[in-house]
């Protein structure tokens, strides 16, 4: 995910709070957020280790029937997760198995409802998230040529061209006064984040259907304006 394409994305859906906010009665809050992501990924076709990293981006909360709220955010977020992997060419070491870590970079637009369970200080968010990634890119070169646990020749670098955009279901909680607020949410990926592996030629592996689905908890301070 390029600086230019986030930049796009924010553009985007600040443009959508504008919109949106012109249509909520005064109960309109413009906020900026940031906080910490724990990222794994559901998948049977490798050996994961949940990783972690950060979120920060933009968002608005208005009214919008009785009890309810709607939300439209913009974040970026970064996230690592470790691949278990070996190096066949290392000997000494008795082909020794070890986490490969891998990044990835994430723009999202998200458009949630909110059930005010006490007005202003205490709600629950549920909804939809549009999510466009970049590469799952390793952090080290020198893990290039690892083989991935369970298979013969997959290497590290060739799972790094996963599929691009996603969509996740999100559901959170949200408490804290009316200008601050702390946040948990769950983001699951409804989306197959390899299935662009399954289209490559250059991956030699005819039996394997890959298939994986993100999983992401982030903890996040809110702050209204």
């Amino acid at each position: 995910m390029s600086l230019k394409n986030f930049l796009f994305v924010t553009i985007l859906c600040l443009s959508l709070q504008t919109f949106a906010q012109r249509n909520y009665d005064s109960n309109n809050h413009l906020g900026v957020q940031g906080g910490f992501s724990f990222f794994d990924i559901n998948t049977n076709n490798f050996t994961t280790t949940q990783g972690t990293g950060y979120m920060m981006g933009f968002t608005t909360r208005g009214s919008f029937y009785n009890a309810f709220d709607l939300i439209y955010g913009v974040n970026f977020v970064q996230t690592e997760i470790g691949i278990l992997g070996r190096d066949l060419n290392d000997t000494q070491q008795g082909f020794f198995e070890q986490e490969i870590d891998y990044t990835i970079q994430s723009a999202q637009i998200t458009i949630l409802g909110s059930f005010n369970i006490i007005h202003k200080h205490l709600s629950l968010e549920f909804g939809p998230i549009l999510n466009v990634n970049g590469k799952m890119k390793l952090k080290q070169d020198t893990f290039n040529n690892f083989i991935l646990d369970g298979y013969d020749t997959l290497e590290a670098e060739d799972i790094q061209n996963v599929s691009r955009v996603h969509f996740y279901a999100a559901g959170g909680i949200t408490a804290g006064l009316e200008n601050f607020r702390l946040s948990v949410q769950y983001q699951y990926g409804v989306t197959n984040l390899f299935q662009r592996l399954n289209d490559l030629e250059d991956i030699n592996e005819p039996n394997v259907n890959f298939k994986g689905n993100p999983s992401t908890i982030i903890a996040m301070a809110i702050i209204y304006f």
